[in-house]
């Protein structure tokens, strides 16, 4: 008895009526039909026995070669001619670049002109094709390809210069009172100005670049299909680009503006960049801090290997949470009522002993390092002065605050839910002092941007003032600009980890980068300021990451919910 796989059938359709006409065997190459299949050699259709007068009906002005489906002969198709209803086209008119048949040279419209045979016409096509085709794949996208990186290499050049222009401006800031605050307000602007324009032109050719790459890999599949093609018509129907992309698109180089100053003996300070030019005097020669002297003068791009600085075993066990405090300490706390500042080594500086009735729901750390702390039980944001805790905020009925987030413009970011049913909603009011300035919540389309769920949010304020939130119960981080309409979302499926992502604490750093704490994959995800993947953090001891702080230096603080560790990293 034969076996399965020796029968096995392929359905063989009419391509009229689309029913299965019969069925064939691979192994014998035979017809195992009770209705037999034709085929048209002419038109290359298969036909079942019903549809074979509908077909000769409806092209009645053509020969038609049918015979039995084993019979068929696989040739090219030669298309009606548009001129003799009852003739098919044989030859190419090279003068009309036309197919024509046979009467149209002898007596029609093509009479006396030069032609060649179709079948020479779709040689010629297909070589054509074949030529392009590796031209493409062989010269054009790896010289497209390597645009691209060198492109991508002058933007984070870019990226690094505007860095380095806005610290050197509040390196001379700080040796000015307030009363210049108005010039550094003129430079910070047209620096600014200067670089964005030169970046986004950057980005612009950068997205061209990518989007004729793009164009080309897709122009080059298509005619890796007409190789085979016996479809005269669509071969013929080929235009040639080929000439368009050998002229590669132009681009401007430019020089990025410098800043440039000259102190005389403290007496007279001289700014400027680009075309903008200050003299400053002053009423007596300031002293420069320690602080000052020791400001770096720029921050670099991502270290391939990331090194720990220092490990901070704390008494909080699990942490539940921390920030930072300039460059060498952090308040945290975990389960009890205290919330400890701690330096690096470890050793407790300071205790403050909150009002809660647990623990807090979320600490961060002002401009002006004061600690704000949130109280759910009393739906209250406090600050501590003097070690005393002084209420800040009152949310509104119902809400309760939880996570919260300082930002550089002394606006408060506050993490707000209330219970609904079963489960929990979820928003974000942003405070400028007691009142409410903006509340996100709700997309364009007014429906809900967080999901409900038990877990909190965690969100940060970048440099251009999008709102970076990390939603856990949607296992996603969503990015919010400052009106509040969403950018873009982000579920760590760029990062390929085995465990599904489960987003926990957020930050963002001087380079507009987004970091993520990644608790199921024991590592952090980074972002640049759009949601494209830069890299994965992991193999530094990060074991079940939770919560993230970014000093005055540009070092991460990763804390370990478990072991109620901080690893102080160095990734820039």
């Amino acid at each position: 008895m034969a076996t399965s796989t020796s029968w096995a059938q392929d359905v063989i359709t009419c391509d009229l009526c689309d029913k299965a006409a019969q069925q064939f065997c691979n192994s014998c190459q035979v017809s195992l039909c009770e209705t037999c299949i034709q085929f048209c050699n002419s038109c290359q259709v298969n036909l079942c026995e019903t549809c074979i007068k509908k077909h000769r009906d409806e092209f009645k002005s053509l020969p038609h070669d049918i015979v039995p489906f084993l019979h068929k002969k696989t040739q090219l198709v030669f298309s009606a001619c548009q001129e003799h209803i009852d003739q098919r086209c044989e030859v190419n008119c090279k003068e009309c670049n036309k197919p024509v048949c046979l009467k149209c040279i002898v007596s029609g419209t093509h009479k006396g002109h030069d032609v060649e045979e179709l079948t020479e016409t779709h040689e010629n096509k297909i070589q054509k094709i074949k030529y392009d085709t590796e031209e493409i794949k062989g010269k054009l996208i790896p010289k497209y390809q390597k645009e691209d990186v060198e492109i991508g290499n002058k933007i984070s050049k870019t990226k690094s210069k505007l860095d380095d222009l806005g610290n050197e401006s509040k390196k001379l800031r700080k040796l000015w009172h307030e009363e210049v605050d108005n010039t550094f307000d003129k430079i910070d602007s047209l620096s600014q100005s200067l670089t964005e324009k030169n970046l986004n032109a950057l980005l612009e050719y950068h997205n061209k670049i990518r989007d004729l790459i793009s164009e080309m890999n897709t122009i080059a599949k298509q005619n890796e299909k007409l190789f085979n093609s016996n479809k005269l018509s669509e071969v013929n129907k080929y235009q040639s680009k080929l000439s368009e992309y050998q002229d590669f698109p132009e681009h401007v180089d430019f020089e990025l503006p410098s800043l440039r100053s000259n102190i005389d003996q403290g007496k007279e300070l001289i700014i400027e960049i680009g075309g903008f030019r200050a003299t400053l005097k002053q009423m007596s020669p300031p002293s420069p801090s320690a602080d000052v002297s020791r400001l770096s003068t720029g921050i670099g791009k991502l270290m391939n290997q990331v090194r720990v600085i220092a490990t901070i075993f704390t008494n909080s066990i699990p942490l539940y949470g921390f920030a930072c405090i300039g460059g060498t300490e952090a308040w945290i706390f975990g389960e009890n009522k205290n919330i400890t500042r701690i330096d690096i080594q470890g050793k407790v500086r300071d205790t403050v002993t909150t009002t809660c009735q647990y623990w807090p729901n979320g600490i961060s750390v002002t401009r002006g390092r004061e600690l704000i702390y949130s109280d759910g039980n009393s739906r209250t944001v406090n600050i501590v002065r003097h070690g005393q805790s002084e209420t800040l905020i009152t949310s509104t009925e119902y809400w309760k605050p939880g996570g919260l987030c300082c930002t550089k413009s002394g606006n408060i970011l506050v993490h707000v839910y209330k219970e609904i049913g079963l489960q929990l909603q979820h928003k974000i009011i942003r405070y400028q002092g007691q009142n409410i300035k903006q509340e996100i919540y709700k997309d364009e389309q007014e429906s809900p941007i967080f999901k409900d769920g038990d877990y909190s949010l965690f969100m940060s304020e970048n440099n251009n003032k999008d709102v970076c939130v990390s939603d856990n119960n949607a296992y996603t981080v969503v990015v919010v600009n400052k009106t509040g309409r969403v950018r873009f979302r982000y579920d760590g499926t760029p990062a390929r980890r085995e465990m599904g992502f489960n987003p926990g604490d957020i930050v963002t750093d001087a380079l507009s980068q987004i970091i993520v704490s990644d608790y199921n994959d024991n590592c952090l995800h980074i972002l640049d300021q759009n949601g494209q993947f830069l890299r994965c953090v992991d193999g530094c001891g990060l074991a079940k990451p939770s919560r993230l702080s970014v000093d005055s230096k540009g070092r991460l603080w990763v804390g370990l919910l478990d072991t109620g560790e901080i690893k102080v990293i160095n990734y820039l």
